[in-house]
C-alpha cells in the first residue's frame, strides 16, 4: 500500500514543493549541509522505515546526486521488527525500507564507504507512543537529517574531482530498530567487495552533542586508525575545532572505539570503521549515550527520538547558531580527510 502511494505522491512532491534550490557557486563550507539538513527535516518528518515519508526521502537523495551526475538507485529490503504493548505481548512488525547509494568511481576497484542513515524513529511500544517518542512528527534533525546533510555536501565537493579509491556515498534505513538496513547492506556485498572497502566512515547525531568526536572500530587496525581517527582530530585542532575520541572510562567501550550505530555491523566483519558524532563520552554511564549535561532544555542530557526536543524551533532556541557552526566544523574537517583518504589524482597534464 505505501509502495503505490508512493508513485501517487512522487510527481506532485519532487515535482513541485519539494525541490531543493541548488547552493550559491560560492557558499562558504557547511552552508550545503546545514540547508539540506534543514530542508530534509522539515519537508520529510517522520522518516519512519517503510513510510511513505521514508521511501520520498530515499527518493529525495537519489535525484540529488543525480543532479550532482552521480550514478545513483534506490534499494528496496524487507525487514521487520518488534513492538511492545503495555501487557508486554509482543509482536512482529513487517517493514520494507530503502538504501539510497551512490557511486563515484575510482582509479582502483577499492572503496572508501561514507554513510548516514535517512530513517527517524518509529515507536517501538506503548509506552514510546505515550512519551512522543518517535512518530510522523518528529523531524530528527539531529538524528540524522544533518548526517545526511553533511554526506551530500561532501559528494557536492567530490563529485568532479578524481581520485584512486572509489566512493559510495550510502544512505540507509532501518538503523533505528537495530541497524537494518546496514545488516542488508553488508549481506548483499560480495566477498570481493568486502575486501575492496577500505573504511566505512558513518555520520550521526553531530548536532546536539557537546562536542564532536572521531571514534575507531574494536577490529581497525592501529595503522588505519592513525590514517582516519587521528588525522581527523589533528585536522580538527589545526582548524581550532573542538574534537576527541572516547576516553574509554567505561571498560564496556575501550578508547578510541565508537558503539551501537550503523559502523559497528561493517567493525563485526571485521571492515575498518570511522564514527564521527556529537556526544560527551564523559558523561552519564560513559557510553556515549548522553550527549550533554542535564538542564531545563535537555531534562536528561539528550534529544534522541523527542519530538518536542529534535527539531530546528527547539535547538535553534536552545542551542542558537548550533546548527549551522557544527556543519561548518563537521565539513572542515572530512572534506579534507576525504580528499587524502581517497587520494585525490592530479590531472594528466600536471603529472
Amino acid at each position: 500500500m505505501f509502495s503505490a502511494l508512493c508513485r501517487r505522491l512522487l510527481p506532485l512532491a519532487l515535482g513541485t514543493g519539494f525541490v531543493f534550490a541548488a547552493a550559491p557557486a560560492f557558499s562558504a563550507l557547511g552552508d550545503t549541509a546545514s540547508s539540506q539538513a534543514r530542508h530534509i527535516a522539515t519537508v520529510f518528518p517522520g522518516r519512519m522505515t517503510g513510510t511513505p515519508a521514508e521511501m520520498l526521502s530515499a527518493e529525495y537523495l537519489r535525484q540529488q546526486f543525480a543532479q550532482m551526475g552521480y550514478q545513483s538507485d534506490v534499494r528496496s529490503f524487507n525487514t521487520r521488527y518488534i513492538y511492545t504493548d503495555n501487557n508486554q505481548r509482543k509482536n512482529w512488525h513487517n517493514a520494507t525500507g530503502s538504501t539510497v547509494i551512490a557511486a563515484h568511481e575510482g582509479q582502483s576497484r577499492q572503496q572508501i564507504i561514507i554513510m548516514a542513515h535517512l530513517d527517524t524513529y518509529a515507536p517501538q511500544s506503548d509506552k514510546d507512543v505515550e512519551n512522543n517518542l518517535g512518530g510522523l512528527t518528529l523531524q530528527g534533525i539531529d538524528d540524522n537529517a544533518m548526517g545526511l546533510g553533511v554526506m551530500l555536501e561532501l559528494a557536492d565537493h567530490l563529485k568532479n574531482i578524481p581520485t584512486r579509491y572509489g566512493i559510495r556515498f550510502i544512505a540507509t534505513s532501518g538503523e533505528e530498530e537495530g541497524r537494518l538496513g546496514a545488516q542488508n547492506l553488508l549481506q548483499r556485498m560480495s566477498e570481493v567487495e568486502k575486501k575492496n572497502t577500505l573504511l566505512v566512515i558513518n555520520l550521526d547525531n553531530l548536532v546536539v552533542g557537546d562536542k564532536l568526536y572521531f571514534n575507531s572500530g574494536r577490529r581497525t587496525p592501529a595503522s588505519v586508525r592513525k590514517l582516519t581517527r587521528d588525522r581527523a582530530l589533528a585536522i580538527a585542532r589545526s582548524k581550532g575545532i573542538v574534537a576527541a575520541t572516547n576516553p574509554g572510562l567505561n571498560p564496556a567501550y575501550p578508547k578510541g572505539t565508537a558503539c551501537c550505530n550503523d559502523a559497528s555491523v561493517f567493525d563485526s566483519a571485521g571492515i575498518p570503521v570511522l564514527s564521527v558524532e556529537a556526544t560527551n563520552w564523559s558523561l552519564g554511564k560513559k557510553d556515549g549515550y548522553q550527549q550533554r549535561q542535564k538542564s531545563r532544555a535537555f531534562p536528561d542530557g539528550t534529544s534522541w527520538h523527542s519530538v518536542q526536543i529534535d527539531n530546528q524551533q527547539y535547538l535553534d532556541h536552545a542551542l542558537p547558531g548550533r546548527i549551522e557552526r557544527r556543519s561548518r566544523e563537521v565539513v572542515k574537517v572530512m572534506l579534507p580527510l576525504v580528499k587524502e583518504l581517497a587520494k585525490v589524482e592530479k590531472p594528466s597534464s600536471l603529472k
